[in-house]
């Protein structure tokens, strides 16, 4: 770089610390040689003087001057329902997928995407697959949903024979699904399990699960484990949730009827008048499938994939400093 250049921080850096921002997009710059510069004042943000810890705001301007190393590689735009309303829908079946072999795709599905057809409902995972069928006209088959809210891990079988192994792998629970959620307070104790039983009702809003009572009609047993991984103080906590079942809505219910629903639950978080949203973080449902573990159709392995955060929760992870590696503490 040979020139003094003006870079727009992204929403999705929001909460980064400024010498994080440079390792990311600068990995070739020492943290000396950064210091340096914004002693001398070379760095700025905002036209103002700045240190390595100074976090950085979307939408603010980053002076860089020439340094003498190479830039990372161009950042690619972030799938969200917004970036991908233009694209094709093979391009954004590319975009979101994270692994594939002759018998399986895994897709990091975006917030606000429905897996299927539905009310009110124009675009939809099941039907973008239609754009995907191969040499023998074979459409890939769904084998599992999650919420259109959700964000994360969707697998889906290439073949029939896939689609069957695989959708008896869900039946029987030998698969792992993780979660992660950012909610309200923090849950004592910092591990444990909810079990309860669901019940689907119609609201003004539209259909909403709750606990059923005991021994109440089409009610469905529900049980889910969570554990602690980080917290803020005692206003929010950062957890891991496995569903054991796989019910509609389950981990969201089950959130708030400890009594820490899901930041951003458009049917499920309830507060009282005095609470306020924190600042910086996205109304948005803050709950990701982040990682499945599954047979292999074929046998004899298992499929282990990890999918990143979408766009709204790197702001808040960044925002409250979470490190993603504390899930393995």
């Amino acid at each position: 770089m040979s020139a003094v250049e003006q870079i727009r921080v992204e929403a999705d850096e929001t909460g980064l610390r400024l010498d994080r921002w440079f390792k990311i997009h600068y990995p070739g710059l020492g943290f000396g040689h950064l210091q340096k510069l914004l002693r001398s004042g070379q760095v700025r943000v905002d036209g103002g003087r700045a240190k390595t810890d100074t976090r950085v705001e979307a939408g603010q301007l980053i002076r860089v001057p020439p340094m003498g190393v190479d830039a990372g590689r161009p950042r690619t735009a972030v799938l969200t329902s917004n970036t991908m309303r233009d694209k094709h829908d093979g391009d954004v079946l590319s975009q979101m997928l994270i692994y594939e072999d002759e018998k399986v795709f895994v897709f990091n599905k975006p917030a606000g995407l429905a897996v299927q057809g539905g009310s009110g409902v124009a675009r939809h995972v099941d039907g973008m697959l239609e754009a995907w069928r191969n040499r023998k006209g074979e459409k890939p088959r769904l084998v599992h949903r999650i919420d259109r809210d959700t964000s994360g891990i969707l697998v889906v079988a290439r073949t029939r024979g896939a689609a069957v192994s695989l959708t008896k792998s869900f039946r029987e629970r030998d698969t792992k699904k993780l979660y992660w959620a950012l909610v309200k307070g923090v849950p004592a104790p910092h591990e444990g399990r909810v079990s309860t039983y669901l019940v689907k009702e119609q609201t003004r809003d539209g259909d909403r699960m709750r606990v059923a009572r005991h021994g109440e009609e089409g009610a469905d047993h529900a049980l889910s484990h969570y554990r602690v991984v980080d917290q803020v103080a005692q206003a929010f906590a950062w957890i891991e949730m496995e569903p054991y079942t796989g019910r509609t809505h389950q981990l969201r219910v089950h959130a708030a009827h400890i009594g820490h629903p899901i930041l951003g639950d458009p049917k499920y978080f309830e507060h009282d008048t005095n609470w306020e949203f924190p600042g910086g973080v996205q109304q948005r449902l803050h709950l990701h499938a982040r990682r499945i573990v599954i047979p292999h159709p074929d046998g004899g392995r298992r499929i282990d994939q990890i999918a990143p955060l979408p766009p709204h929760m790197v702001q808040t992870w960044n925002l409250f400093g979470f490190d993603e590696a504390a899930e393995n503490d």
